[in-house]
């Protein structure tokens, strides 16, 4: 008993520690202004810019540490570190409602960035923190939660919007400027700099975001137990059977983001190695692919919500990233991996619309779990995809030749497979026909879903501060018909 009441002294010294840290005396939050979504917007802008300076890089040390079945090691690293952000997001997301946005912004975007002047040091030491980096890389989580603390409910599609075009704003332009200082003054000068940015966006979080939840809306302790439902991974996930039309909408964004999560951890890869783009065209496509991106999400999306329907533009999204997948699948030509990513850029329209269908329709009280267990599948499939794809990729043989003789103008390289002349001809990428098989299955669940009749049918007002986004948790109604009222309403199917 002794030692339990050490412990918890130790505990209490340490959070009031953390708190004076984070609160100035007086109880008022530090940084610059009121709180807003373009602290949101910085923070994800500066952190993923830094990422996207190390494109480049990245795939030459992956390939010199793991020259044999890079791909397999590729998609190994990158399911692990998905899988522990599933699960640790839960805990982290309770947490920052206690102790507030900003300290875990802080954590998050320090952990998220640590591996960075790893990569030059000691390569595998850079692997070994990125994978286990996952149990702190949930920033888009707590990122969400300060903008839910900071806009009224139907302020937030649009608040949401913004934060993710950022996202591919920070991919125009960092990887080209990455490449570009890569082949001109080497990799080492990049890492530095990836560095320096990184450290700037957690100086810009110290000095500058200012904390987003009230400290009249936190528990009123700041040892208050947090309950295991909150920190269940599985918590959401259980709940899908209580609704046919959440259990559909959940089929759909399992079996349509499983493919994009393993996509997006190999796909660059798979450039220099099959189609054999150089490091400034790799930089190049993803700079025009996040333009299109941009485009697609702010413009196009906004056009199709409103000409066609939620449900329809669900349907046109998950189409054009079948035709996507295929394309990449089987084009074995420059221009078809160009045309191929414009069709990418459209199929980006299909998360939004499906997060506006949930939006729209569930009750209030109901925004958390509906939403939480969406959050909780694309966290499930950030660790499943891309081991999935690494497999793929291993089963069929596909692995990396020399990187070099890619950026050589005066060599041809082919693709290391057991029979290039048949299988690199017919299926020069594998995963990706199986993600489109994949697509299509959810395609055909989405045609399932009921179309709703908007924001009308859903009582109650606004509530400003609750975290519609990322909460786990919910108070049920009082009632208590929990597991047998809808979490959508279906009143105009």
């Amino acid at each position: 008993m002794t030692g339990e009441k050490k412990k918890k002294k130790r505990l209490n010294r340490s959070i009031l520690l953390a708190k004076k840290i984070i609160i100035k005396d007086g109880g008022s939050p530090q940084g610059m202004g009121e709180p807003s979504v373009y602290h949101a917007v910085v923070v994800i802008f500066l952190e993923f810019f830094a990422w996207g300076l190390l494109t480049t890089p990245m795939l030459t040390v992956l390939h010199e540490t793991f020259p044999q079945h890079t791909f397999l090691m590729n998609g190994l690293i990158h399911g692990v570190k998905g899988l522990l952000s599933f699960l640790s997001a839960p805990l982290i997301g309770a947490l920052s409602d206690v102790w507030g946005r900003k300290s875990f912004l802080l954590l998050t975007v320090f952990f998220t960035c640590a591996p960075i002047p790893l990569m030059k040091i000691s390569p595998w030491w850079y692997f070994a923190v990125i994978s286990m980096s996952g149990v702190f890389a949930v920033t888009f989580s707590v990122i969400f939660a300060y903008v839910a603390d900071i806009t009224a409910e139907h302020e937030r599609s649009t608040a949401y919007g913004l934060v993710s075009a950022t996202f591919a704003a920070s991919l125009v332009t960092s990887p080209a400027i990455g490449a570009y200082l890569s082949v001109t003054y080497g990799d080492t000068l990049v890492v530095i700099l990836a560095t320096a940015v990184a450290l700037l966006d957690i100086c810009f979080i110290l000095v500058a975001v200012p904390e987003s939840l009230p400290e009249k809306m936190r528990p009123a302790s700041w040892g208050a137990p947090i309950s295991w439902e909150q920190a269940d991974p599985f918590a959401s996930l259980r709940k899908v059977g209580q609704d046919s039309t959440v259990l559909l909408i959940c089929i759909t964004v399992f079996l349509s983001y499983l493919p994009e999560a393993g996509q997006s951890s190999s796909f660059f890869l798979y450039l220099r190695q099959v189609i054999q783009f150089k490091s400034e065209t790799v930089a190049a496509f993803i700079a025009v692919l996040g333009i299109l991106s941009i485009v697609a999400q702010t413009v196009v999306l906004g056009i199709l919500m409103r000409s066609i329907g939620n449900k329809n533009t669900i349907l046109l999204g998950l189409g054009f990233q079948i035709l996507q997948l295929a394309w990449y699948g089987f084009g074995s030509q420059p221009w078809m991996m160009w045309a191929a990513g414009a069709v990418a850029a459209m199929s980006s329209i299909t998360f939004p619309a499906i997060s506006a269908i949930v939006s729209r329709n569930a009750d209030p009280d109901q925004q958390g779990v509906v939403q939480g267990m969406i959050t909780g599948i694309r966290g499930l499939c950030n660790g499943l995809g891309p081991a999935f794809y690494g497999f793929i990729f291993y089963l069929f043989h596909v692995e990396l030749t020399d990187l070099d003789a890619a950026d050589s103008p005066g060599k041809e390289t082919k693709p290391n497979m057991v029979n290039p002349t048949d299988e690199s001809s017919i299926i020069p990428g594998p995963p990706f026909l199986f993600g489109a098989c994949s697509v299509l299955l959810s395609l055909l669940v989405a045609l399932f879903i009921p179309d709703h009749c908007g924001p009308g049918v859903r009582p109650g007002g606004y509530k400003k501060h609750s975290n519609g986004a990322q909460s786990h948790s919910y108070s049920p109604p009082s009632s208590g018909a929990e597991g047998k009222d809808p979490l959508l309403d279906d009143s105009c199917v």
